[in-house]
């Protein structure tokens, strides 16, 4: 029996404005790999998930994502040149540090209020 799982993705609301939220991604840099109006499907790399055109904001303060990545520094220098927190609404920035279960990460908020853990896994 073979049960080996390929990918598992998400589905995040877009909360108060889809564009904004879409803009943001793309900003940050994830491609879009197809978009309809009321999904894009945004990737970096191997990394997927699903923005949908959706007010619901169950997901605000309730939801976390991790984005594991190879060079931390390299990502808090990108995101800090974007000058994100001045640009868009709700956005938070914390700056790299190593946590208590061993990971070094970057936390953002971005416009949905999805807190992203961008680290570096033990």
């Amino acid at each position: 029996m073979n049960l080996r799982a390929k990918e598992i993705l998400t589905f995040i609301p877009s909360v108060v404005d889809y564009q904004t939220a879409r803009r943001f991604y793309v900003e940050i840099g994830f491609e879009i790999d197809y978009e309809d109006g009321s999904l894009a499907i945004l990737r970096k790399g191997r990394c997927r998930f699903f923005l949908q055109n959706n007010s619901n904001n169950w997901i605000e303060g309730n939801f976390m994502m991790v984005l594991n990545v190879e060079d931390l520094d390299a990502w808090w220098k990108h995101l800090v040149g974007l000058n994100l927190t001045s640009r868009y609404e709700g956005v938070k920035l914390r700056a790299p540090e190593v946590y208590p279960w061993g990971n070094r990460e970057i936390h953002m908020i971005d416009p949905s209020g999805v807190l992203w853990h961008i680290a570096v896994p033990a």
